[in-house]
């Protein structure tokens, strides 16, 4: 990757997700990246362009960290699961634009009018939750369970309450009240199980 292009992208991943996307401006992601306008111009002919390829290289961050997270060592695939909880409930450290996430921030103001963002955005949450949901169909199978619900359905639960819990955050300034949202998800997915509480750590 371009230099020039990376430092742009990096500066979208720190501004968009401080300001929202509506409220930032070429002009700032410039400045945050320290290039001209014309560089960002010859990278992304759009402000909607950077978009869809900041929601690609969130997933490929992300994916990249998820992908080495030690929740993977469990045998057991529910202890996966809520090791994964456990994980995105240990990265709400910082302020709020350092933990939330990037697309949940931009497709709640640019789904009905940016189509192309919506679809990025749909993509890397989807393509999160699946992730999750392989995991989910193992515990299904080896807790021998036959629920109402679908891994998929779980899976894209998960997501829901982590997206909601980022906002509940901006809205109160408050980690806190994340922190026991995925607190609240760890213990219903327990329950789903019908398993004794799984021990942290």
């Amino acid at each position: 990757m371009a230099p020039a292009r990376q430092k742009i992208l990096n500066a979208a991943l720190t501004v968009i997700r401080t300001k929202g996307y509506t409220a930032t401006t070429v002009d700032e992601l410039c400045a945050a990246a320290d290039v001209a306008k014309g560089s960002f111009f010859h990278h992304f002919k759009s402000k909607e362009a950077l978009a869809v390829a900041a929601a690609d290289y969130w997933s490929e961050i992300t994916g990249a960290l998820f992908a080495a997270a030690p929740y993977h060592d469990h045998a057991d695939p529910l202890e996966r699961v809520l090791g994964y909880i456990d994980f995105r409930k240990a990265l709400l450290t910082g302020k709020v634009p350092e933990f939330t996430c990037l697309v949940g921030t931009m497709v709640q103001e640019a789904y009905e009018t940016c189509p192309d963002i919506r679809a990025a955005c749909s993509a890397s949450i989807t393509g999160h939750a699946a992730k999750i949901e392989a995991d989910l169909n193992e515990a299904v199978k080896r807790y021998g369970l036959h629920p109402e619900w679908t891994p998929k359905s779980l899976a894209l639960h998960t997501q829901a309450v982590l997206q909601g819990a980022f906002i509940l955050a901006k809205a109160t300034g408050s980690v806190e009240v994340a922190a026991t949202s995925v607190d609240h998800l760890r213990r219903y997915v327990e329950l789903l199980f019908q398993s004794p509480p799984h021990k942290k750590g």
